[in-house]
C-alpha cells in the first residue's frame, strides 16, 4: 500500500496552506460555473407524460407537489429487471432529509422505466421514503436520454434532470449523466443544478433569491421537524 509521506507538523501545515489556495480557487471556479449553468436557457415541455406512483397516475406537473422546482433522479430499473441498479441504489442511500430541499421550493423524485408493481416492493426492501414513479410504457426516459439504443436493445444510464414551473407551464432547465452525478447527494449540490440555485443573495444572476416568495436560502434553514411543509 502506498501511504502519504510522514512529515513534521510545520511541514504538514505549509503543504496544507498551499493546497488550501488551490481549493479556494476551485470553489470560486465552481461558483462561476454554477452561475453559468443558471444562465442556460430553458425548454418548455409540451408533451404529456404519464407516471404511476404511490397515489396512482400522475403527470409531470403533479411530480412538483405544488412547488416551483423539480429534481428528477433517473434511476436505472428496466422493466425486465427484478431489482433496481446497485449503483443507483447506493446513490439513493446517500440522499439526506428532503425537508431542506422542500423549504427552497424544490421537490426531489426518482423515476424508472420498471412498472410500479416492481418498484414498490424494492423501495420497501430498501426502506426509502423518497417519491418514486414509474414511467413504464412512456417516452420520458427516451426523451431525456437515459434510455438509449445499444446493439438493438435498450440501454439504461443514470442521470438527473431539473425542471422549473410557472403556474401550469413546465420547463426543462438542465440534465447531467453518469460522471456528472459525482458529488451529488446533499441539498446544496442538487440546488446548484437548478435554475434558481441556492436562492442566496450573493448568487448570480441576481433576482432569483426570493423568486419563490420566501427569504433567501440560508435564512430559511431550520431543524427538519420545524418546517411547516
Amino acid at each position: 500500500m502506498s501511504l502519504p509521506e510522514i512529515v513534521s507538523r510545520a511541514q504538514w501545515r505549509a503543504a496544507r496552506e498551499e493546497l488550501l489556495g488551490k481549493e479556494k480557487a476551485a470553489t470560486r471556479a465552481r461558483d462561476a460555473l454554477n452561475a453559468e449553468r443558471r444562465g442556460l436557457p430553458m425548454v418548455e415541455i409540451d408533451k404529456e407524460y404519464l407516471f404511476e406512483g404511490g397515489d396512482g397516475k400522475a403527470g409531470l406537473l403533479d411530480l412538483f407537489e405544488g412547488r416551483g422546482q423539480l429534481v428528477v433522479y433517473h434511476f436505472m430499473f428496466a422493466p425486465e429487471w427484478d431489482a433496481g441498479c446497485r449503483s443507483c441504489s447506493a446513490f439513493l442511500d446517500q440522499i439526506g432529509h428532503l425537508a431542506h430541499l422542500k423549504a427552497r421550493g424544490t421537490t426531489f423524485a426518482a423515476v424508472s422505466r420498471a412498472p410500479y408493481t416492481k418498484i414498490l416492493p424494492f423501495k420497501a426492501r430498501m426502506g426509502w421514503t423518497v417519491p418514486w414513479y414509474s414511467s413504464f410504457g412512456g417516452e420520458f426516459n427516451w426523451d431525456f436520454d437515459v434510455t438509449l439504443v445499444g446493439d438493438g436493445e435498450p440501454v439504461e444510464r443514470p442521470g438527473v434532470s431539473c425542471f422549473l414551473r410557472d403556474r401550469d407551464r413546465v420547463f426543462h432547465t438542465y440534465s447531467t449523466y453518469e460522471r456528472g452525478l459525482d458529488g451529488l447527494g446533499s441539498t446544496t449540490s442538487f440546488l446548484d443544478l437548478t435554475a434558481l440555485g441556492r436562492q442566496e443573495e450573493w448568487e448570480e444572476p441576481k433576482g432569483r433569491a426570493s423568486v419563490l416568495g420566501a427569504p433567501a436560502g440560508s435564512a430559511r434553514v431550520l431543524y427538519h421537524d420545524e418546517y411547516e411543509d
